[in-house]
């Protein structure tokens, strides 16, 4: 038996409940995590709330970022027992979950940890920066001297695209609600940030662009905002949805903004961790910034697995800056 979190019912961080649960065995393809370190991720907040994009099989675990060792795998498996790896997300969690002291999960979904990353490390970094190299790199095509805007700039994701614009050599500019992190986002090397709660966020793009507008903006918020920063994207510049931290419907704003060349995307990043080719060049890509230093995992605040409604607490204040960490030990 291992200890794990499941929610029984639709609700907030108060539904979710430490239980022991038998992992069982990993089959074809999958391997038995011992699990060290969880990320937590907006997703499985929205999940347990029943605002994600696919409705959770009650009792629901949760999770799909982990670091830990294996302890068992199945047939057709290239992992070995006692192998370091991190989890990406890569399925669904009414498929598996890693909230837990044991999981099972894919082997398509483990990657192993580089040298000199730690559990906390490996559980904090894959997510965030597979996301912005696959907007950005991969989708997006960006290179030096376009500008990124990145909205909800202090999240892990965001501040992962600040470090990727950064090594593109593009310039980042982060939009954050208060000037509480206005500091920090300049330490981490935003070029410009925008507090969206005393600045205009379309009239300072364009000032700041020269009245281009940025080629590439990246919001994880969506909802009815979609409409300000459509207006600062620049001529057959696109505009990535990579979230939808609002909860609010998401108008279409190219008629709204009089049909200007405008793209409009949304991005997962399960287009990264579902494909084999993709996440090859992803994970080198990756791998390689945190050996030169251009990457490093950014974690707020680590909670034990006892207090993972606190930790959900902690992520729904939206005081954070970067990963919140769960271990098991």
């Amino acid at each position: 038996m291992a200890r794990t979190v499941r929610f029984h019912e639709i609700g907030g961080p108060e539904v979710l409940r430490l239980e022991d649960v038998e992992p069982g065995a990993p089959g074809p393809g999958e391997v038995l995590l011992r699990v060290e370190a969880i990320g937590i991720n907006r997703a499985e907040v929205l999940f347990r709330g029943g605002q994600y994009i696919e409705a959770p099989k009650l009792p629901a675990g949760l999770g799909a970022e982990a670091a830990g060792v294996v302890e068992a795998v199945g047939s057709g498996v290239s992992f070995a027992v006692g192998d370091r790896v991190s989890v990406l997300p890569a399925f669904s969690q009414n498929d598996y979950s890693v909230y837990a002291e044991l999981a099972v999960v894919p082997a398509d979904a483990l990657l192993h940890r580089p040298e000199g990353v730690d559990a906390v490390t490996g559980a904090a970094v894959w997510m965030p920066y597979l996301t912005a190299y696959g907007a950005m790199v991969e989708v997006g095509g960006m290179r030096a001297g376009d500008t990124a805007v990145i909205n909800a700039a202090s999240s892990s994701v965001g501040i992962a695209a600040i470090h990727t614009a950064n090594r593109l050599g593009a310039t980042p500019i982060a939009v954050t609600r208060t000037a509480a992190k206005k500091q920090r986002l300049l330490e981490e090397g935003a070029a410009e940030v925008i507090v969206s709660d005393e600045q205009d966020i379309a009239a300072s793009i364009l000032a700041l662009t020269g009245g281009r507008g940025s080629e590439f903006v990246f919001d994880a918020v969506a909802g009815p905002g979609v409409l300000e920063l459509g207006r600062a994207v620049a001529a057959d510049g696109t505009l990535f949805l990579w979230g939808a931290q609002s909860g609010q419907p998401t108008p279409y704003p190219g008629f709204d903004l009089g049909m200007p060349a405008l793209n409009i995307r949304t991005f997962t990043v399960h287009e990264i961790t579902r494909a084999s080719e993709r996440l090859r060049r992803a994970a080198a890509f990756v791998t390689s910034g945190l050996r030169t230093g251009a990457f490093r995992a950014v974690v707020d605040r680590v909670f034990p697995l006892a207090e993972i409604s606190l930790a959900h607490e902690h992520m729904e204040s939206n005081t954070q800056i970067g990963k919140i960490v769960v271990t098991t030990t």
